[in-house]
């Protein structure tokens, strides 16, 4: 098993305990995973997750609180925006409210 496949598990594993209506930033979960500093090694492990995979990976955001444009469905809406507000999590102008919906872990 290669190291990177490891650190992926990791990471995973942490976006797998995001709670429901909450979210995270790339740094808070690398930080949890035990990766402190590795914020972008998380935006990679999760570009390479399917949209309809079954993790939570929608309910992982910048540090600014904006969520991602890459994952779009083919009607051409956010897939991340649209599973966030499925949860309750407000989403105005592309942005959470961190003081209200970031996972105290």
């Amino acid at each position: 098993m290669k190291q990177s496949d490891e650190l992926a598990r990791q990471i995973l594993a942490v976006i797998d305990l995001i709670p429901r209506g909450q979210v995270a930033c790339y740094g808070q979960v690398a930080r949890l995973a035990g990766l402190p500093k590795h914020a972008r090694l998380v935006g990679y492990v999760l570009k390479h997750v399917a949209a309809d995979a079954d993790l939570p990976w929608h309910r992982v955001i910048n540090s600014q609180g904006k969520i991602s444009l890459s994952k779009l469905d083919e009607y051409g809406y956010n897939v991340q925006q649209q599973k966030l507000l499925e949860e309750g999590i407000a989403v105005l102008a592309g942005k959470i409210d961190l003081k209200k919906y970031q996972w105290k872990a």
